[in-house]
């Protein structure tokens, strides 16, 4: 890529992946307002574990699988809807099926203020990486860049949700997201050599578990 089609892709994916481009990321917590009412998740060192877990082994380790297969199949409608179906049928609980396929729609109807054919292919609706991984390939943003600006993404907004929940505070927070960086960079390096029969699966039980709880919590800021 040119310096200018690397500065295009660096402002693109800021855009759609920034707190402002409307998905409502802000609206769920993939489970972990629930692991907070636990006790599992209660200070910067247990966000950061909970988070890491997620990352490397859960389920954003399979959101990163699947951006990446999304990104290789972008240009091939039948390989795309099969892709957009098993994301789908992935979602462990009915609220994380609501929170990746909502954001995913969302994000597909923002992303039509850049037109192009991949979004006719994707239909209305998606799971969330996928949409995501699709639409960077077509916009010709490699699929490293695209890894590492959605786990980052996704990472803060469940930092975000740690101070909303009263976990950390602002500086604390700053602290976490600078300590997952390495390890973000390097997941997204194995994400995008992954391959969805040799790497797609997660091992985190718990945060599952968390996940389907939520459900049934009395007490909720978040959808999930």
């Amino acid at each position: 890529m040119t310096a200018m089609a690397d500065t295009v892709a660096l402002v693109r994916l800021m855009t759609w992946l920034s707190p402002a481009f409307p998905v409502g990321a802000f609206s769920y917590s993939g489970g972990l307002e629930q692991a907070v009412a636990d006790g599992d998740v209660g200070d910067a060192q247990t966000l950061r574990g909970w988070l890491l877990s997620l990352l490397a082994h859960g389920t954003l380790w399979n959101d990163a699988v699947l951006l990446a297969a999304a990104h290789r199949a972008f240009d091939d409608a039948e390989r795309l809807a099969e892709m957009v179906a098993l994301a789908e049928a992935l979602s462990g609980s009915a609220e994380r099926h609501l929170e990746t396929m909502l954001q995913g729609g969302a994000f597909l109807t923002a992303a039509a203020s850049w037109p192009h054919p991949v979004l006719d292919a994707l239909g209305d609706a998606a799971a969330y990486p996928v949409a995501v991984g699709a639409v960077s390939a077509a916009h010709g943003i490699g699929a490293e860049a695209a890894l590492a600006a959605f786990l980052h993404a996704v990472a803060s907004n469940l930092v975000s949700v740690a101070i909303r929940c009263g976990v950390i505070g602002q500086k604390n927070a700053v602290s976490v997201l600078a300590g997952l960086e390495e390890e973000i960079i390097a997941l997204a390096a194995a994400a995008a050599g992954s391959t969805l029969d040799d790497d797609l699966g997660s091992a985190t039980i718990r945060a599952d578990i968390a996940s389907l709880r939520h459900e049934t919590l009395p007490t909720r800021l978040f959808r999930s």
